[in-house]
């Protein structure tokens, strides 16, 4: 029993169990950003028509949106809502639906394993630990100067902003990664409480 709890089923369970965690979190941020946007909007409009404008209002809004923009394109690919076209698949049979759709997921998971590449070399952890953390020392070396940029009117450092690309390609690739086995049957597809969703399959 403990071999097969530790063999491929083990593994692909894992996998699917820790997609699930992540869209839980996912559920949860979404929520929390679509507060936090909804309060920022109503403030900019408050503040604006009393004539004390706060210009970080608008930045901050467009951070948000960011934000919600990726955390939900990575939920949607787990709950299969990403867009698909079917006009080959609406003339394959059974089989055909099941390979193109496992090879679908394929794709995704090598777009999220691609960024999720692009995004170590673009953020360079290593170059900057290597100079101790020292973002204008790692800036004048390499002429990475994301770690010395903030934004216009939070002053926030532009990393920490763009701490979403690589969240995404990680939270991108395990959902990809889970409907793949799924598509390829090696785990039963699973439904997800917390979402009003009546048929994914309509969708994707």
């Amino acid at each position: 029993m403990q071999e097969k709890a530790n063999g491929p089923a083990g593994l692909t369970r894992w996998v699917l169990d820790a997609s699930d965690g992540v869209l839980r979190c996912e559920r949860h941020l979404l929520t929390g950003l679509m507060g936090l946007l909804i309060v920022l909007v109503l403030l900019n409009v408050v503040t604006r028509y009393t004539g004390i404008p706060l210009y970080w209002v608008d930045e901050a809004s467009v951070y948000c949106v960011v934000w919600l923009t990726f955390i939900g394109a990575s939920a949607m690919t787990r709950l299969r809502l990403d867009f698909a076209v079917t006009l080959l698949t609406d003339k394959l049979g059974a089989q055909g639906v099941r390979i193109a759709k496992a090879a679908a997921s394929g794709g995704v998971l090598l777009l999220g394993l691609a960024l999720l590449a692009m995004c170590w070399i673009y953020m360079d952890p290593v170059g900057i630990a290597r100079y101790g953390f020292d973002a204008k020392e790692f800036a004048a070396e390499s002429f990475n100067f994301l770690y010395t940029e903030r934004t216009q009117t939070l002053n926030w450092p532009v990393w920490a902003i763009q701490l979403i690309l690589p969240i995404f390609s990680v939270t991108l690739s395990v959902h990809a990664l889970s409907n793949l086995i799924e598509d390829l049957g090696l785990q039963p597809k699973r439904g997800h409480a917390g979402f009003n969703i009546a048929n994914a399959d309509v969708v994707n």
